[in-house]
């Protein structure tokens, strides 16, 4: 052969191995965001300072309701607050104090240990969409979501690089019974997965049940010494406790699982109109709720949570992307730092209804000023559609492929001598191109983030492959991650005694379908 011919085969052979690291299927999971940027502080010292005070008036004054919770009632006033049938008035201090045993950070572990994430500090955890009852894809429209739909979602949210969650209920398997699919839904986290994950709130028992799960995956002697989830406990705004989500979460804090403490609030409908006076509502139930966390079981881990959006005065529907929310969501991040507790707000909000430009510019508003927020747990980052009633397939993927742009400003500018290029503007000189230069060579592949959906090929290349917009190429991606899917390794005994419990449980009750 000749060394012309030699050279031909040489060079593609590196072109074909080239070729195939390309398409090669890789499963991988970014670690959770450090921030290398300053956080955004809206509020000064003497704004922050009055509404806290304001808040804590507000629990002497005004109290909270702990409704159907007797042992809830008991708590508080062996606690020394004044306690008049379901009211609760807390002293002002009280609250506060009982708030300052909850630690400023944990680890959630994983099964695989490289998944371990560390919520709190400068950390940023993403999780996916939670808890709408419908789902929206390209094919089929919106629908009631299927438990084959949920396991979709999970397999979704494994293949995706930016994702560090699997999330919880990442759509609400309606063919399931309402009092047997946490099962369901557990198992799919734990056996399609290897992320962190979230446990059952919608009653104390299915909290119970997502402990013993747990253990099984774990081991009991772990979970009793480790945090293995964090789960979403939510007040029902404006400062009632109902004896579910109370329940659910002497459950887990009892247990040493971490739980977010979060109002959720419509601006204008459950809470006042203005910003200081959301932010007054905010801080009081949350001090209540992580207050009480810690009577249930000091050093229990809690996550201070601010879910806000406002409300189109016109329909009642909420709004999201909105300049209001975000100033709410800011100025909280300030009151969580300020207790010393790990912040979660923000996702990918929006109120539209299909995956279009309304849900883009909502959701990029939302995405930015969680990041910049210094929010710690992020639900919701992706998938998000019509409020929150819908699960999109194509959104997930939208906004999972944006999450890679929060993990490269979270880096800030890099000021190393590579950074600094200095050899490079030497070597290229006046007039010259940076393309075939030593430091482009060498920095090429790590330079700029990547998308892996978006398109920016030329106009003609673009045309000739079928002028897909944004969504066709989201249902591409959707079938080519869930056909590139793979399981994770699990041990075999492990994931048969899961399914054991799974299907005992089952049994052991008759459907419920409210």
């Amino acid at each position: 052969m000749s060394e012309v011919a030699e050279g031909r085969r040489a060079r593609g052979g590196g072109g074909a191995a080239r070729r195939a690291e390309r398409t090669a299927v890789r499963i991988e999971c970014a670690k959770f965001i450090e921030r290398n940027i300053p956080n955004l502080e809206i509020l000064n010292d003497e704004a922050l300072e009055i509404i806290e005070a304001n808040a804590e008036t507000i629990l002497e004054e005004v109290g909270v309701n702990f409704v159907e919770n007797p042992e809830a009632l008991k708590r508080w006033k062996d606690a020394g607050a004044d306690v008049q049938g379901e009211r609760v008035r807390i002293p002002k201090g009280l609250a506060r104090q009982l708030c300052k045993t909850a630690p400023s950070s944990y680890v959630q572990h994983a099964r695989n240990p490289e998944r371990n994430v560390t919520v709190g500090g400068r950390g940023l955890v993403l999780a996916p969409v939670y808890g709408p009852p419908f789902v929206r894809d390209a094919d089929g429209g919106r629908r009631y979501a299927t438990l084959d739909d949920f396991h979709k979602f999970v397999k979704l949210g494994y293949m995706s690089k930016w994702l560090h969650h699997s999330g919880g209920t990442v759509c609400e398997p309606t063919d399931v019974p309402v009092n047997k699919r946490h099962l369901d839904m557990l198992l799919a986290h734990m056996t399609l997965s290897d992320k962190p994950y979230m446990g059952s709130v919608t009653e104390p028992v299915r909290a119970e049940d997502s402990v013993e799960m747990s253990k099984i995956l774990f081991g009991s002697d772990f979970v009793d010494q480790n945090t293995v989830m964090t789960s979403l406990i939510n007040i029902n705004s404006p400062m009632t406790f109902d004896g579910i989500m109370m329940g659910a979460l002497e459950v887990y804090a009892k247990a040493n699982q971490a739980a977010i403490i979060s109002p959720f609030i419509v601006g204008g409908a459950m809470a006042p109109v203005t910003v200081a006076g959301t932010l007054t509502q905010v801080m009081a139930e949350v001090l209540a709720g992580v207050a009480y966390s810690q009577l249930v079981r000091q050093g229990a881990p809690v996550i201070m949570g601010a879910f806000v959006t406002s409300i189109d005065m016109n329909s009642g529907a909420p709004t999201f992307g909105t300049p209001e929310a975000a100033h709410i969501t800011y100025g909280a991040g300030q009151l969580a730092r300020r207790m010393g507790l790990p912040y979660r707000s923000a996702g990918s909000f929006c109120g539209s209804k299909l995956p279009d430009a309304q849900a883009a510019y909502e959701t990029s508003n939302s995405l930015n000023m969680g990041l910049l927020a210094g929010v710690n747990f992020m639900l919701h980052s992706c998938g998000w559609l019509e409020g929150g009633l819908v699960s999109s397939f194509e959104k997930f993927v939208m906004d999972a492929d944006q999450l890679g742009v929060l993990h490269h400003l979270a880096k800030g500018i890099d000021m190393s001598e590579t950074g600094q290029a200095m050899d490079a503007i030497r070597e290229v000189g006046p007039g010259g191109h940076y393309l075939g230069c030593a430091h482009t060579q060498a920095n090429f592949k790590q330079a700029f983030w990547r998308t892996e959906l978006l398109d920016y090929k030329p106009f003609e290349t673009w045309d000739e492959e079928g002028a897909r917009d944004t969504v066709a190429l989201a249902k591409a991606r959707v079938t080519k991650l869930l056909n590139d899917y793979q399981k994770p390794a699990i041990d075999p005994a492990v994931e048969e005694a899961l399914n054991e419990y799974v299907a005992k449980k089952k049994a052991s009750m008759p459907d419920a379908f409210m």
